[in-house]
């Protein structure tokens, strides 16, 4: 049906922005979200296995969060709404550890980030609402999820959050440690992933 534009996030390995190609009429629009052969030509060739959904409010912050065993590859979109999206490189041995990107996703613009395995990942939401999209390479096991503050000092994201908005976080965000106590994520095997792969 139509293709892709990926575009590698500055000088981050494996992080890139992916912009879909619209098909709009005077009906509405319609897209491709994702498409197996378009990624693996442009050597994106993850293994997808669980779709989630959130809807947050204005103001609402989540993150930073990873999966410290079964590491997930994030492809994520908004599918109303506007967030602020914002990743941190936690990969053993990068060469762009402890850095930070971050861009505007929005229903409007269309536009995706693909998150690879060893990330952390939050975003903010700047709409009244924001209906929020994730693809993701391995399930999701509460007893292994983890993160760093999102305002962590040593990271220094730029939030844009404006004079006027109260940010929403839980209780569980607010008491992640500190960047500089988080042993780095090495590479591995996701071997659930694997498996369900194997007999799909």
């Amino acid at each position: 049906m139509g293709g892709f534009k990926f575009e590698q996030c500055g000088n981050i390995e494996g992080l890139y922005l992916v912009e879909p190609q619209v098909f709009s009429d005077e009906r509405g629009y319609n897209l491709e979200a994702y498409h197996a052969g378009s990624f693996r030509e442009a050597g994106l060739d993850m293994v997808f296995v669980q779709d989630n959904l959130s809807m947050s409010v204005k103001g609402t912050l989540r993150g930073m969060h990873f999966q410290k065993n079964y590491q997930q590859g994030k492809l994520v979109c908004v599918v109303s709404g506007e967030v602020f999206d914002a990743v941190v490189d936690i990969r053993e041995g990068s060469k762009t550890y402890g850095q930070w990107f971050g861009t505007v996703l929005s229903a409007e613009k269309k536009n995706m980030l693909y998150v690879p395995e060893g990330f952390a990942h939050g975003f903010l939401v700047l709409s009244d609402t924001a209906v929020f999209s994730y693809k993701l390479s391995d399930y999701y096991y509460p007893e292994d999820e983890s993160g760093i503050p999102w305002n962590d000092e040593t990271i220094g994201i730029r939030w844009p959050i404006p004079e006027d908005m109260t940010i929403l976080t839980s209780e569980r965000d607010s008491r992640h440690p500190a960047f500089g106590e988080l042993s780095a994520l090495k590479p591995k095997k996701n071997r659930k992933t694997m498996a369900a792969a194997v007999h799909a």
